[in-house]
């Protein structure tokens, strides 16, 4: 019998037995875990699940009400390590809770305290608790059918390590050995033997040892260098750490290696060097699994439970409707629901509510009336006030059943295995009458996907995610260790929240320093029995310094003492900018799931070197160019024409927000509205008694701002902010009137040929006619700016092009923001004459769009103010372009190579 680490060791064990034997055939002995050894005993007592033991431990918890405010299931989790710790160990805690405390105060080494005694207390008491039961837990059985087994065994064992095993093992092979013969293959005694291995073992032992590194180096080197087997690339931040990997990922392919393993630290990484991989077409094996909570079929499951305990809150339930596993059976419906609910959510923020989003719907959107009942009937299943976690399981089942996720989840792999845990979870909890709140079960819910693993067991790739652990006895034709950062390797302690290290001593458990021994030991059997290994690890994150792993910093600094090298990887750098991977259109089709074959034409394609990234500088085809624009999409294509390509070509900002809060663009709208009304009713101010006016003036106020009242109480501090400026704005209307000025209307749409087919639209605030000429007029543009912030706008000529657009449209003699923000109201014209203005900002926009046309780039040269507060920041990536640009200057002419440009 042959017991393995993992059975991926159980593959090249075979072939290495059958290469010794030098037989065509050979019969092989068993090889098997000890894990799955024992398993294979029978017990008589049943085993309760950690499943109903977490539950137990909550209960207790919760009747004791110890700690009110903590998250309970996580203190429960955390003890429940702690009580099987505990018991793996074969620790026999004292009889009373006062024997415990004074055990704990002799190993704190300090005086008794409230503090140590309510520890004493928790622990004792839970733990005499837990024991009171008659069935095993998963340890205790684990150790019984060891001990069975131990009695029963007859054939001699063969045991492969790579470090030492846990106690309830190393009993098991004692009382085995007193029957048979058991040999043990530790795979560090092995290493030892190997020149080769020698500063390898110098430098991971060496924190240990404490001995002089020079000369550790001396003395343990042996004369071999590893510069030809190990090197260390540093990067400058997660998305170059990413690059390098999966540039050297698909070098290493191109060799024609066909077992590489990429040993991930940092999850967060490996995600993003899956995400470049896979752009590549290059497919990968992952044994780390993803969590469930990280699963968009875990996602759809949540954001159903957000949203009921929400109220409905829109967001939730938007990423709902947007889900393909809701409405499962019929796609076409759950699409047209997302878009319509986001039309009807964005008009008229309704923010909470299911029966308000029902009442919106059943006025505007009757099509989406039937999706938003359907959620109604399946949110009344899930009404209870408190129910057992089977009961809320259960109700959860039919509620998801109901809305089409249950009938997505069987067509998907991650669905179906995340069904059966649910019904398993259902199933150990079945007997079990714990009742829960519906947040207290959503948490348990939430801990219990975030701590279960989904493995694709569907691709069949030669790149292999797996974690340390998993290497052990294994050898790949190359080795890339991903985020070796002193914060990832080792990785922190976990010490939990019971008891240091004097106190583990005392009871007779493992010290916390147990799992960096494991750590350091996988580490040195992986790097001795693999001759290609890369390294590699943010040396800077975030802008600050970050450390390599100690294990590695010891080890090129032994190294480069011993030979001058620090086997740091100075080429793959380089390679960086030139190894982008382009996919043409035609290899734009869903990839694979499944890769057993990469064959060499299509790596060489995917590895095919590309010029650096470059500022981008989209042309507009021409069936995409827009026919009409706005006074404020012109303002856009000046400010930054790869802005308004983003804007108003892509139409990416199509949608506006929805304003959950009230916010100053609110205040604009209803001052707009309220003075619209005003002069609808007093054209002119001077005719009427001020005093009357300004009762007018107010009472329309109140109107417009009413219904913003009604649903939030912070419209009145909005509508307090206008009161205080109404007696200003009087002022400022009869000193316009005295200057031969008459309110002439509002709103006023237009539509204005410019030049081919394009037609420059859209509303003006206000239009005034003179007294002595009726064909002359003014423009007037409400501001809810500070004076200063509009002459700002106004101070280079054309860069801001309302008033200049509003002109021309109008034919106005004179043009004026008119700021309604401070305690005074005042008008800021340009300098220059506005008819001249006009036609000059009209010519240039004709001629920007022949230029366009014609086929000129759009590149984002915006300035950094327009660059602040740019949505579109994220897609054009300011900063990243590898040439510089002055970004200083307004659209003028066509520059060199067909771009716009200032």
């Amino acid at each position: 019998m042959v017991l393995l680490p993992n059975y991926h060791a159980a593959g090249p064990l075979a072939q290495a037995l059958s290469a010794a034997a030098g037989l065509p055939a050979l019969l092989l002995p068993q090889m098997t875990t000890l894990a799955d050894w024992a398993q294979s005993i029978p017990l008589a007592v049943s085993v309760q699940s950690d499943t109903q033991r977490l539950l137990t431990l909550y209960q207790a918890l919760r009747d004791r009400n110890w700690f009110p405010d903590a998250d309970l299931w996580s203190l429960s989790r955390e003890l429940l390590t702690l009580m099987d710790e505990l018991t793996r160990h074969h620790v026999s805690l004292p009889e009373s809770t006062e024997a415990f405390s004074r055990q704990l105060v002799a190993a704190y080494q300090a005086q008794s305290g409230v503090a140590m005694q309510f520890e004493a207390r928790v622990v004792h008491e839970l733990w005499y608790a837990m024991a009171a039961h008659d069935e095993l837990d998963v340890t205790a059985a684990y150790q019984q059918r060891l001990a069975i087994l131990a009695q029963q065994v007859t054939m001699p064992l063969f045991v492969l390590q790579t470090c030492d095993l846990d106690a309830p093992e190393m009993r098991f092979l004692a009382a085995c050995r007193e029957r048979v013969r058991v040999t043990v293959f530790d795979l560090r005694e092995l290493l030892g033997m190997d020149a080769g291995c020698a500063l390898l073992s110098a430098a991971l032992q060496q924190e240990l040892h404490g001995e002089d590194l020079r000369s550790a180096a001396q003395s343990r080197v042996a004369g071999v260098a590893l510069t030809d087997r190990i090197g260390l690339f540093g990067a400058h931040g997660m998305e170059q750490e990413a690059q390098a990997a999966d540039v050297q990922v698909r070098r290493w392919l191109l060799e024609g290696k066909t077992a590489i393993a990429v040993v991930v630290q940092d999850r967060m990484v490996a995600r993003r060097l899956r995400a470049l991989l896979e752009r590549a077409r290059v497919m990968v094996q992952d044994e780390t699994g993803w969590t469930f909570a990280t699963l968009s079929v875990s996602t759809v499951l949540m954001r159903w439970l957000e949203a009921v305990q929400g109220d409905f809150y829109y967001q939730d339930v938007l990423d709902l409707l947007k889900s393909p596993f809701l409405f499962a059976e019929n796609q076409v419906l759950r699409k047209q629901a997302a878009y319509q609910f986001e039309q009807l959510v964005r008009r008229h923020g309704v923010v909470l509510h299911l029966n308000e989003h029902i009442a919106a719907a059943e006025r505007e959107a009757p099509e989406l009336v039937p999706a938003l009942v359907r959620l109604r009937q399946a949110a009344r299943l899930l009404t209870a006030r408190h129910a057992s976690l089977s009961g809320w399981l259960s109700a959860l089942h039919q509620s998801l059943d109901l809305l089409g996720v249950i009938h997505g989840w069987r067509q998907d792999a991650a669905g179906q295995q995340l069904m059966q845990l649910l019904a398993l979870w259902q199933e150990e909890l079945q007997a079990d009458t714990t009742s829960c709140s519906f947040s207290e079960w959503r948490r348990w819910l939430s801990q219990q996907l975030d701590l279960n693993t989904y493995r694709d067991l569907s691709v069949d790739s030669p790149v292999l995610f797996t974690h340390l652990a998993a290497t052990r006895w294994r050898c790949f034709d190359a080795v890339l260790l991903l985020g070796c950062d002193a914060g990832h390797l080792p990785a922190p302690v976990n010490a939990g929240l019971w008891f240091n290290d004097a106190v583990r001593t005392t009871l007779g458990l493992p010290l916390s320093c147990v799992q960096q021994d494991q750590v350091r030991d996988d580490l040195l059997s992986l790097l001795a029995m693999n001759g290609t290994v890369l390294a590699t690890w943010q040396a800077n994150c975030n802008g600050e310094p970050n450390l390599l792993s100690p294990y590695f910093e010891m080890l090129r600094a032994m190294h480069l003492l011993a030979f001058g090298h620090d086997l740091m990887n100075v080429e793959l750098g380089g390679l960086l900018p030139l190894a982008q991977v382009r996919i043409q259109d035609s290899d734009r089709k869903g990839l694979p799931r499944t890769t057993k074959v990469l064959h060499t034409k299509f790596l060489r394609e995917g590895c095919r070197i590309q010029d650096p990234a470059k500022m981008p500088r989209p042309v507009v085809p021409p069936e995409l160019i827009p026919q009409k624009i706005s006074p404020s999409g012109y303002n856009s294509l000046v400010a930054c024409p790869y802005q308004y390509f983003a804007r108003h070509v892509l139409h990416l900002n199509e949608l506006d927000d929805v304003r959950e809060d009230l916010d100053k663009r609110d205040y604009g709208t209803w001052v707009h509205e309220v003075l619209q009304r005003f002069h609808a009713e007093i054209p002119q101010l001077g005719s009427r008694d001020k005093g009357e006016a300004e009762r007018v003036l107010r009472r329309i106020s109140d109107e417009v701002f009413a219904n913003a009242l009604a649903h939030d109480y912070l419209a009145q501090a909005w509508l307090l902010r206008w009161q205080g400026l109404i007696p200003a704005y009087l002022h400022w209307q009869l000193e316009i009137e005295a200057d031969g000025w008459r309110y002439h209307a509002a709103e006023v749409p237009f539509e204005v040929a410019v030049s081919g087919n394009l037609l420059l639209r859209g509303r003006l605030d206000r239009v005034d006619v003179s007294v002595e000429n009726a064909d002359a007029f003014a423009v007037i543009d409400y501001k809810t700016q500070s004076i200063q912030g509009l002459k700002n706008k106004l101070k280079s000529p054309g860069e801001d092009v309302q008033l200049a657009c509003y002109a021309h449209v109008q034919a106005a003699k004179t043009a004026a923001f008119v700021s309604l923000d401070d305690d005074t109201v005042q008008a800021v014209s340009p300098d220059e004459e506005i008819d001249e203005l006009a036609q000059l900002t009209l010519a240039r926009l004709g001629e920007i769009f022949a230029q366009i046309r014609e086929g000129a780039g759009m590149p984002a040269h915006g300035t950094e103010k327009i660059c602040a507060y740019c949505e579109m920041k994220g897609l054009c990536r300011l900063g990243e372009w590898e040439e510089s640009q002055d970004r200083g200057l307004r659209i003028a002419a066509l520059g060199v190579g067909g771009e716009l440009n200032g």
